[in-house]
């Protein structure tokens, strides 16, 4: 960016002295004094044409410029013109530059979005299987907690206790024979 500006800076420098150099040729090559002649001469007469159509005048005989003064005129024209064409062409690249970073920016932005929204898909689709295996583990914690109530009713109401009812007797009949085989040893 800075030497972006720099060389803008430099450009419009080094303009200044050929636009200079472009007035002294006019007075010193003889084709180049004629060009200025005859485009400071064209300026002149329609310079005068529109302001006398403006102030609603018939234009009449135009006196052409002496020479010395449409050399200076035109040699000013072109040295103005090269300026004005170098400050445009620089303007005009600039705002090309410009306009190519925004869009290499937005490009950058834009891969950046689309990888986020990638990367919360990706987030959600996980979530969501998750969220199946928490729901599958919760179902079969509940369904192992009913067994094991299940398990325990049982054992506590009558299955165990009652097969412990039950063998009772039978303890009672072989203790009271293990009692008597020792009573006779």
């Amino acid at each position: 960016m800075a030497s972006a500006k720099i060389a803008t800076l430099l450009i419009r420098t080094i303009a200044k002295p050929i636009s200079t150099q472009i007035k002294r040729q006019a007075k010193e090559h003889e084709r180049f004094r004629n060009f200025c002649v005859s485009l400071a001469q064209l300026m002149y007469r329609t310079e005068v044409r529109l302001r006398t159509g403006i102030l609603g005048e018939p234009a009449k005989h135009i006196r052409p410029l002496s020479e010395t003064k449409a050399i200076d005129s035109g040699a000013n024209a072109l040295a103005e013109g090269f300026l004005f064409s170098v400050a445009a062409a620089l303007i005009i690249g600039e705002t090309y530059r410009t306009s190519r970073n925004q869009s290499k920016r937005r490009d950058d932005v834009d891969e950046k979005l689309e990888g986020l929204e990638n990367r919360v898909s990706e987030l959600a689709t996980q979530i969501g299987s998750w969220q199946e295996r928490w729901e599958e583990e919760v179902k079969r914690n509940d369904d192992l907690a009913k067994v094991l109530t299940r398990i325990v009713d049982i054992g506590v109401k009558g299955g165990i206790l009652g097969e412990v009812e039950a063998l009772r007797p039978r303890f009672r009949e072989e203790a009271s024979r293990d009692q008597q085989r020792s009573e006779e040893n």
